[in-house]
């Protein structure tokens, strides 16, 4: 599904107020200053256009507009709940996310990515285009450890994960009405997966290598996780027992991850929930019993911890995203 939003839609004297209007629906709670770049100052010739497209999980827009600067501050942050990340990627002209005492300068194919949770600033001084990614808080911090760290540092997008993603990105703008349901969420989980990988080429992402002995069993446990999560009554201390591990041989294991084992166990079963309510086979599957066939045991816990990692319901999720 896609969405374009634009200030010709109003007068020439409102359209700075609409556009804040927009960035605040699409985005969170901000303010914005037009920067002058010519003899007015006052707003009134102001453009800007923002183009959603929606994947399941993950927002995408591509946003075209004149020099301004963006505020998230604490103000904002304390009148709403908002917990997301945002990813800029600078397609054309030049661009400053600023977060956590960082400046990350983006040229064109660059990218950085910020907090909604801390005040950010965003700095344009000429006219731009750029392509903004928006994800729930939870999930990425589910795959990342210290994110905090990682926040308005710029990734090259000449190189490595992050010439890979502005090449998916680049495809996905090209090919996304032509996008089904189950391709969708392929394709949300690759942009995020290649976005992880260019987040942990920065020097604040690196930790130390795991043994080989380490990797092993990691991989051992994970691989009996993904096996079991239709077990309602799957444990670190069952998974002990079967793989002839203590529990704290488990944890010990899991220190270099982002995750407890636990919570590797509960993250698993949603993105399980997540591909199920999505794939036309189960269409007529009420939501419960997708839950309960991937070990959850609790309804409402299910509802809250979904929304919590995806930004959405359940039924939200399958009604909104399952749509050709």
């Amino acid at each position: 599904m896609t969405h374009l939003l634009s200030t010709d839609a109003v007068s020439r004297d409102q359209r700075l107020a609409y556009w804040t209007d927009m960035i605040c629906n699409v985005y969170v709670q901000l303010e914005c200053d037009a920067v002058r770049t010519g003899d007015r100052g006052d707003g009134g010739d102001f453009e800007g256009s923002i183009r959603q497209h929606a994947l399941p999980g993950l927002g995408m827009s591509v946003v075209t507009s004149r020099a301004q600067k963006v505020m998230r501050t604490p103000r904002h942050i304390a009148a709403s709940s908002d917990d997301c990340f945002l990813v800029s990627i600078q397609a054309r002209g030049q661009g400053v996310v600023r977060q956590d005492g960082r400046d990350a300068v983006l040229g064109a194919g660059d990218f950085a990515l910020y907090d909604s949770t801390r005040p950010y600033e965003l700095l344009f001084d000429q006219p731009f285009e750029q392509i903004v990614l928006k994800l729930p808080g939870e999930r990425l911090r589910s795959e990342l450890r210290d994110t905090e760290a990682l926040t308005a540092t710029t990734v090259s997008g000449r190189e490595g994960a992050g010439h890979l993603l502005l090449g998916m990105i680049r495809t996905l703008r090209e090919d996304f009405d032509a996008l089904q349901p189950a391709s969708a969420l392929a394709v949300a989980h690759g942009v995020q997966n290649i976005l992880v990988a260019g987040l942990q080429t920065l020097p604040a992402a690196h930790a130390p290598a795991l043994s080989n002995l380490t990797a092993y069993h990691l991989g051992r446990v994970k691989q009996r996780i993904d096996e079991q999560l239709a077990d309602p009554t799957l444990s670190v201390g069952t998974l002990a027992a079967q793989l002839g591990m203590s529990v704290s041989h488990i944890h010990r294991v899991f220190k270099s991850e982002p995750l407890t084992p636990s919570q590797y166990i509960w993250e698993r079963r949603l993105d399980a929930c997540s591909r199920d309510l999505l794939e036309p086979r189960l269409a007529g599957r009420p939501v419960g019993e997708i839950a309960y066939g991937r070990g959850f045991n609790d309804a409402a816990h299910f509802s809250r911890a979904f929304r919590e990692r995806f930004g959405c319901s359940p039924r939200e999720w399958r009604r909104q995203r399952a749509q050709p």
